[in-house]
Parts: C-alpha cells; structure tokens; sequence
C-alpha cells in the first residue's frame, strides 16, 4: 500500500470493515455502528476503491470477505485494537492524574519554588502542579475561597488570618542589591547609607510590609526615603532596571537569591539587621490533605529547612 493510500483511510473505514465483517450483514452492521445502511455501503465502496481489490461479497445471504478482505481485515483489527489501547492508556492517565494549585509571593517563589516543585515531581509526576503569584492578601483570599490549597507567605493581620494556620519556616531580611560595576562597590572610604544617596532607589510600594520594612532600615540611619526613586512591586521590572542603570533595589533576598548566586546582581555590604520578615505555610484546617498536598507541604519544610540558621 502505497503512502496516498494511506493518507485517504480513515478509521471509519476500518470501523465499518471490521463491523461488516462480524455481523455478516450490512444492516445489523449499521445498527452496531448507528448509521444507516446506504452510509455503510457507500464507505466499504470508498475503501474498496482506495485499496484496488473487492473485500467482501455481498449476495442476499449477506457479505462474506473475500481472500484479499480477511487479509486487510486481519491488519485493520491489529490497527484499531492499538488506536483503543492508546486512548484507553491517555484517558486513565487523565482521570488519575491529581491537580494541585499553591500561591507563593512573588518575592519567595525564585528562591525556593524551583526546588520543591522538582521535589514534588519526583516524588509524583503524575501531578499537575498550578503556582499562582500573587500579592499577600489576595493568596489568602484564595486560600480561603479553596481555589488555592496552599500558600506561601506572610503573617497577615489577625482578621485576615481567620480560617487559615500559619507554620513559621524561615525569616527573608531585606538586601540592598545592585548591578555589577556598580559605582558605590568602588569606593575607597567604605559604603555608608548615606552615600546612597546619590543613587535612585527602587522600593515597594506604599502600603507593602517590604515598603515599611526598608522605611525602618533608612530611619535606623537617620535617613529619610529618597526623592529620587521607583516605586514597584513587579520584581521582573525592578530587576531589569536595575541592572540597566545605578539604581539601589530594596528587596526581599529570597526575590534575588538566584541572581546574586549567579553574579548577575550585587548584593552591597551593608546590613539590614532588623529587617527580616517571617515567611510561613498557610493552609486552611478543615482542608484533608491528599497526598499531593501532603508531599508538597513535606517539600516546602524540607527545603524551608535549608534556609534556616543551623
């Protein structure tokens, strides 16, 4: 068979093929296949004429393959029964497959979801794993609403927290980080805060624990936010910014961890003692935990574990 043949057979041909040969009979052929006989007729005609030989007999005691048809027909029973298998094998991997859908700041998640969602498939690849960014209140909404299973986040207020545990893991302080060849890196007298000074600032926006928390750490040093700055919370804006001009980014190390391990940002020597915000596991406690669940909060714990002082 020649490849325009193949191209021209479909799977209803084969179908109706393999039909006419168990039943016998066009009609009962057509009742199995819930199509009418003229339709069955007509598709054995166009297989017949695709492949150049007559499959069947047809007669008033009904149609008989003929030596050429039980040879096709032999290959076109392998051919389906694969198709079946295939569908059947893809449609019990959907139906077993589990879905799991986690919100994670966008300040955490460069730092440690990476990890833990390779954890996760190694541990199931079967699940499908959803991660939503988002700021802090709206995960918890989501949480809350159950479009979300868990979160990765901040305290929030209590009346915000009704309904939800908090699991401390770790504490992320602020650093202060800038591009390579940044100017404040070379200088002879030792970097002080108030040389920052010459630089633009990107911050939080008002309203943000990490806008209050880079407030403080400029107050503790008798410094005031800088008149010259960008105000945001997209860190793919920020980082991009930064890393094309001089600017000073105010932000969570966990949101930059990966770039200052790879050189691609700068963290300046200064310290931010006093700046560290908790960073939990929120879940919701009437919630049964799957095991999907179960091993992306074991994830989460263990790579947490990493991160906190020995």
């Amino acid at each position: 068979m020649n490849a325009l043949r193949d191209d021209r057979i479909k799977l209803r041909h084969l179908q109706c093929a393999l039909a006419v040969a168990e039943h016998r009979q066009l009609q009962a052929a057509a009742e199995s296949l819930s199509v009418s006989q003229p339709a069955v007729s007509k598709t054995i005609r166009e297989l017949e004429d695709i492949l150049g030989v007559r499959l069947f007999e047809r007669g008033r005691r009904g149609a008989a393959p003929t030596a050429e048809g039980e040879r096709f027909l032999r290959h076109a029973a392998v051919s389906v029964s694969a198709l079946r298998t295939g569908l059947d094998a893809v449609a019990t991997r959907a139906r077993t497959a589990e879905a799991l859908a986690v919100g994670v700041l966008p300040t955490v998640a460069p730092a440690i979801m990476p990890r833990v969602a390779l954890a996760l498939r190694c541990a199931l690849p079967s699940v499908v794993l959803r991660v939503v960014t988002a700021p802090n209140a709206q995960l918890l909404a989501s949480l809350k609403q159950g479009r979300l299973e868990a979160v990765v986040g901040r305290l929030a207020d209590p009346e915000q927290m009704t309904g939800v545990t908090f699991e401390r893991l770790y504490s992320d302080p602020l650093v202060l980080a800038v591009r390579p060849g940044h100017p404040a890196l070379t200088t002879d007298h030792g970097l002080g805060f108030a040389a920052l000074g010459a630089y633009p600032a990107v911050l939080a926006t008002q309203g943000t624990l990490i806008r209050h928390s880079a407030e403080s750490l400029l107050r503790s040093h008798g410094l005031a936010p800088p008149a010259d700055r960008i105000e945001t919370l997209s860190i793919s804006f920020a980082r991009n910014f930064v890393l094309q001009s001089d600017a000073v980014w105010f932000v969570p190390l966990g949101a930059v961890e990966p770039d200052l391990a790879a050189g691609q940002l700068v963290r300046l020597p200064l310290s931010s003692a006093g700046t560290e915000e908790p960073i939990g596991l929120l879940l919701r406690p009437d919630s049964p935990q799957g095991p999907a669940l179960a091993h992306f909060v074991a994830c989460v714990r263990a790579e947490a574990a990493k991160r906190r002082p020995a």
